[in-house]
């Protein structure tokens, strides 16, 4: 105590009595308890007819969520990755599920999608992303647009920010929202490629995410420390980012001197064209940047047949 009358005594530069410092310190606690409560929410059960799974991909650490209607047996998939696209397909297939949707959050820049393959093997599926993206797609979203899969559906809340297209999908009756990679667990997305904006990142988070229910689950699109799930509550007040000022949020975000993802682009001996295999390019042993690209047009892309000398 006597250490935190000096440090008291250094800040308003006179005496503070014990008694005063010890009120201040109850209070201090007293608000913190308090924040703590605030950050503990009971979540919405999910209803018996609804089938969850969240998939992860190792390698650029992305998640992707399986969703189902278990009575009409329809499915959608959020954010696939090409890599991992057979396993998506075996998992549906097990589940005795139709694919109706393979849906992006946005236009990843550090993995290739899985929904040109899906499409490939899942025939009926249909590709979805914004139409701000700048990507092809057999359904091109504009906000607020609803996606159904049985009796359940996803809102597409437009959060631009980290790419001008990003998309937050909203499950209401579920009480669950996909943020891609808007808002992750105690950060967010880079904002300094791909129509990138701080401060519309900012306003995406306080003016539409951070307006949800305080007890909606939020499941990112990325998690690089084993987190699964946040909530509506915990990021409104631990989200070391965004609970600062706008103004200071925005310098945070301009002084991350960040590498590039190393598939945002592609080299010059890639060519992508719009063709329904991947035959080719899983026989290509040319390794570059490519995620950009290939996303341009839902993931469906091959390499030019390199000439013998």
């Amino acid at each position: 105590m006597s250490k935190l009358i000096r440090k008291c005594t250094k800040i308003f530069a006179t005496p503070v009595p014990q008694h005063c410092v010890t009120k201040i310190t109850r209070r201090y606690v007293s608000n913190a308890h308090q924040c703590q409560n605030k950050t503990l929410t009971e979540h919405i059960p999910l209803s018996n007819d609804i089938l969850f799974r969240q998939l992860f991909d190792p390698s650029s650490r992305t998640y992707t969520y399986l969703l189902a209607d278990t009575t009409q047996k329809k499915a959608i998939l959020i954010d696939p990755v090409l890599e991992w696209a057979d396993r998506d397909a075996t998992l549906i297939r097990d589940l005795g599920l139709e694919l109706k949707y393979a849906i992006n959050t946005h236009m990843h820049a550090d993995h290739i999608t899985g929904t040109g393959k899906l499409k490939s093997i899942l025939p009926g599926c249909k590709s979805i992303i914004s139409r701000r993206s700048g990507a092809q797609a057999d359904i091109l979203l504009e906000p607020h647009d609803s996606i159904n899969f049985g009796r359940h559906q996803l809102e597409a809340l437009s959060t631009p920010g980290h790419t001008e297209g990003c998309v937050t999908y909203v499950c209401h009756e579920q009480g669950i929202a996909f943020t891609g990679d808007t808002l992750l667990i105690r950060g967010c997305g880079r904002t300094d490629f791909q129509g990138g904006s701080p401060e519309t990142l900012y306003e995406s988070v306080h003016k539409l995410i951070f307006n949800l229910p305080s007890n909606f689950r939020l499941y990112p699109a990325h998690d690089y420390t084993g987190r699964t799930v946040t909530t509506v509550a915990e990021e409104r007040i631990l989200n070391p980012r965004l609970t600062k000022t706008k103004d200071e949020f925005i310098k945070i975000m301009n002084n991350l001197n960040l590498s590039y993802p190393k598939m945002i682009e592609y080299s010059s001996k890639t060519c992508l064209v719009l063709l329904m295999t991947l035959k080719r390019a899983s026989q290509s042993n040319i390794v570059s940047d490519k995620a950009v690209p290939a996303n341009k047009v839902c993931g469906i892309y091959e390499y030019p047949t390199e000439k013998e000398e």
